[in-house]
């Protein structure tokens, strides 16, 4: 029988290649990991062979993002941290094709490299999370940055889920501009705009009717924005200054 068998090579079940580096016997062998990290685990031979010996640096969520090794834990007696929900719903936004086919504005979102590890997103989150009252807070990426895809260090901020719902818009838009409603039968242009109660729910508030779609148009984009700033005002003891600055100087675009 072969007792010594460092340096052969086999892969895991998520095509990780592994190496023996230590063989004492066949319950008691040390493999590397060949990737990136170069991971090191004590397992069994026949688990090498069979392939199930797991890398924590495996791309297990959905097929992109790892675990990793660090202080940082998924789960906690069995159930998620609140950490590891905010990362996979992150993830999920990204790179779950149900998800995208039921919220199709994600189509062309992404996670950067550096948060394609949940360690990494962990200590970010941990460094900028916040919470406002008893406010239920959101991971935003595209407050910031306007338009913006990319979830990472420098695009995303945590709001309250008031503000974030400032910026939510419909999957499904109308036929005239935001803020904008035809009426065949009165020949005219109605603006309206959606205000934010503080217990979540909407309200529309009627701004007027118009001759043309611009004119409605501008008269939301004019609420819109004071809104915006009236908000930011509201909160602005609250929430992180970079979050402040750029709701004040939020600007509704005609094709938005």
């Amino acid at each position: 029988m072969k007792s010594n068998r460092v340096g052969e090579e086999n892969y895991n079940a998520y095509g990780t290649l592994m190496k023996i580096v230590e063989y004492k016997n066949s319950k008691n062998i040390i493999i590397e990991f060949q990737d990136e990290y170069k991971y090191r685990k004590k397992c069994l031979y026949k688990d090498f062979k069979n392939g199930i010996v797991k890398n924590p640096y495996d791309k297990t969520i959905f097929n992109m993002g790892c675990i990793g090794i660090g202080k940082y834990k998924n789960s906690i007696n069995g159930k998620n941290t609140k950490i590891y929900d905010i990362w996979h719903s992150m993830m999920k936004r990204c790179y779950d094709p149900y998800y995208i086919n039921k919220e199709p504005t994600y189509a062309d979102c992404f996670v950067c490299e550096e948060w394609l590890n949940f360690q990494r997103f962990a200590k970010w989150c941990e460094e900028n999370y916040y919470e406002v009252e008893d406010k239920k807070m959101h991971l935003d990426k595209d407050i910031l940055y306007k338009g913006n895809k990319i979830y990472s260090p420098k695009t995303c901020v945590f709001v309250p889920q008031r503000i974030n719902q400032l910026f939510v818009k419909p999957n499904k838009r109308k036929k005239t501009l935001i803020g904008v409603n035809w009426r065949e039968d009165r020949g005219k242009f109605y603006s309206y705009c959606s205000i934010i109660e503080e217990n979540g729910k909407y309200k529309s508030v009627y701004l007027g009717s118009y001759v043309t779609e611009n004119e409605a148009f501008y008269e939301y984009k004019k609420f819109k924005e004071n809104y915006i700033k009236q908000i930011a005002n509201e909160y602005k003891n609250l929430i992180p200054s970079e979050l402040y600055e750029a709701m004040y100087s939020w600007e509704v675009e005609i094709n938005d």
